[in-house]
């Protein structure tokens, strides 16, 4: 009997890893609106990494990496980074608006809903940053806290 929970608990676990590799490497495309009314699309930031960082408001570890990504857009965004901050489970408008002027964040954020979720994906939790490379392709979901030097990891240290 243990064998058998052991051989199925393997089975699981490699399904659920090649159903994430499947995930992360599933072509995507999406067009997105900012809440300046800006449209941005994923075919038009080519040649570049985009981040598509999922936060809310009420969540400690968004809050504690958004220092990390609006340093990473502010020094890298005309070179080879774009970040989209998109927000999730938001009482208002206005209290998005708030703590976007109050955090200093200075890349576009859009408005999560059901429709963004269908474009990128879903998150379980909060943060979830989705990572596409220059070719447009997602490479990486990172599902909680991410930093400066784990991204920088990934897709190189700007010289």
């Amino acid at each position: 009997m243990r064998q058998l929970l052991l051989c199925f608990s393997l089975l699981l676990s490699l399904t659920a890893n090649s159903l994430a590799t499947a995930a992360e490497t599933t072509p995507i495309s999406f067009e997105l609106k900012d809440t300046a009314g800006v449209k941005h699309k994923l075919a038009a930031y080519k040649g570049k990494w985009v981040l598509v960082n999922y936060w809310a408001t009420w969540c400690p570890p968004c809050l504690e990496e958004v220092p990390d990504l609006v340093n990473l857009y502010d020094h890298r965004r005309k070179k080879d980074l774009m970040v989209l901050g998109v927000v999730f489970d938001y009482k208002s408008t206005k209290e998005v608006a708030g703590y976007v002027d109050d955090m200093l964040m200075s890349y576009p954020i859009v408005l999560g809903d059901d429709e963004v979720a269908a474009q990128i994906g879903t998150a379980d939790v909060l943060p979830t940053t989705f990572i596409f490379n220059p070719q447009g392709e997602l490479v990486k979901i990172k599902r909680g806290l991410i930093t400066k030097q784990y991204i920088e990891k990934i897709i190189g240290v700007a010289k």
